[in-house]
């Protein structure tokens, strides 16, 4: 994206503010956003959908006093950005005071907007965008003759820019790139068909994997998966493999969110200062690396974002906080207002083969399905598929089966988290292995 458009944006954000002075907001504050993309699917060598995307996005949220409202806009011309702030306002009229709303403090506004090396656009024409798709998905389905079929390769690449600013005087500016390749490959014996896929997404279209090796990589993944079995019912170990890992992270920020935590729907309230994983266990947020998915100066309301544990030796050290949900708990924000940032769960010296050999026998998960964990209560419940290890090592794969647990006891039981660390989500971990969890056929 041009400059001019990053000015456009920035002019348009102050015309908002301004407007909701003029109508008589005692604060205020305004989110922009513009992305561009193109997208592309290929199936069977065939095109299945081409997209080209230029989105473009206002909302703002005013105060007249404790009364809250917010409106949003596509049209950034003056007047429509006018219309949209007197809707705003003439809505805050009629909604019923709160005491906790409003702008997050203005002694906690980001100050430093380091480069974090977030934008790398991607020259990506919709014709190579397509050789790369076609290339992937050839590659998985020439892999092996038992892969017998594709739901396709998919390219995209996503640029986006966002300002915030509010009646502060603070106004914020972050550019972003995503890209990604992927292919889903269905693999047929006599013993049935099996699916799966691989994926890679960076910031730099050159730390992608190459089309060709994602392509193979999902052959491999589907074809590890054929001649599955059925297990036996019983506890077993239980390893969340890396790819997956952040499912169980995210259960824990789900549990300290101050949103559940104020309405006191979460299984780890009142659990501050206390110990809910092993004590080797260690998880923090990095919102500064370079690259990173998750990285940033400021969160959604300009807060600036820190090196921070939420973990320490075990030890719960913090809860994930926006500043509403921090006056609800008599707290401080945590610059948490749109989510963690590069949650990181440090891993033990542990490779992945050397976690399946000290674990010996029990079962690794390579995929749940469902919705069936409770952050209310900590009651965890979802199908899976993945593979049995006897001997320390991968004997064959199994699905079609359940893991059950609580997760308040998943956390004290995870015996070791492997340095294969997956780096393709917010939340950054290896491969985890919990002493023992119910597993039914």
């Amino acid at each position: 994206m041009s400059k001019l458009d990053a000015s456009v944006l920035t002019n348009a954000a102050q015309q908002a503010l301004d407007a909701a002075k003029k109508l008589g907001a005692s604060a205020a504050e305004v989110g922009i956003s513009q992305s561009l993309g193109l997208s592309v699917n290929v199936r069977q060598a065939e095109i299945e959908t081409l997209e080209h995307n230029k989105d473009t996005g206002l909302g703002v949220t005013v105060y007249l006093g404790q009364s809250k409202a917010s409106a949003s806009t596509s049209d950034l011309r003056p007047e429509a950005i006018h219309e949209t702030v007197a809707m705003a306002c003439s809505i805050a009229k009629h909604t019923q005071e709160d005491k906790y709303a409003g702008l997050a403090d203005a002694a906690l506004m980001a100050t430093s907007f380091p480069d974090l090396h977030l934008y790398y656009p991607w020259e990506l024409s919709p014709e190579q965008a397509i050789a790369l798709a076609m290339e992937c998905e050839q590659a998985g389905r020439d892999f092996d003759s038992l892969i017998s079929n594709s739901e396709g390769a998919s390219v995209s690449s996503h640029e986006g820019q966002r300002i915030y600013a509010n009646s502060h005087g603070f106004i914020g500016q972050t550019q972003s790139t995503r890209h990604s390749l992927s292919c889903t490959l269905i693999a047929r014996d006599e013993t049935g068909m099996q699916r799966d896929y691989w994926y890679d997404v960076a910031r730099d279209s050159h730390d992608l994997a190459s089309a060709v090796s994602v392509g193979r990589k999902a052959a491999e993944q589907t074809l590890k998966r054929l001649n599955a079995r059925e297990i036996e019912t019983g506890h077993y170990p239980v390893i969340f493999a890396a790819e997956i890992a952040s499912s169980l992270f995210g259960q824990l920020v789900g549990g300290i969110r101050g949103s559940a935590l104020y309405r006191k729907s979460s299984f780890l309230l009142d659990k501050l200062g206390e110990q809910i994983f092993p004590s080797f266990m260690h998880i923090h947020e990095q919102p500064h690396l370079f690259k990173a998915l998750g990285s940033s100066a400021f969160d959604a309301e300009g807060v600036a974002t820190q090196n921070r544990d939420i973990i320490r030796d075990g030890v719960l050290q913090g809860y994930v906080l926006d500043s509403y949900s921090a006056r609800r708990l008599n707290m401080t924000t945590t610059a948490n207002a749109g989510g963690v940032h590069n949650l990181t769960v440090d891993s033990n010296d542990l490779t992945f083969k050397d976690m399946l050999k000290a674990m010996d026998r029990g079962v690794i998960v390579t995929e749940t399905m469902g919705m069936g964990v409770n952050i209310v209560n900590g009651d965890y419940s979802q199908g899976a598929a993945g593979f049995w290890v006897e001997n320390g090592e991968i004997q064959y794969a199994i699905d079609e089966f359940t893991i059950a647990g609580q997760l308040q006891d998943m956390f004290k039981g995870i015996q070791a988290v492997a340095n294969d660390v997956d780096l393709r989500s917010n939340i950054r971990s290896g491969s985890v292995w919990i002493d023992k969890m119910m597993v039914a056929a």
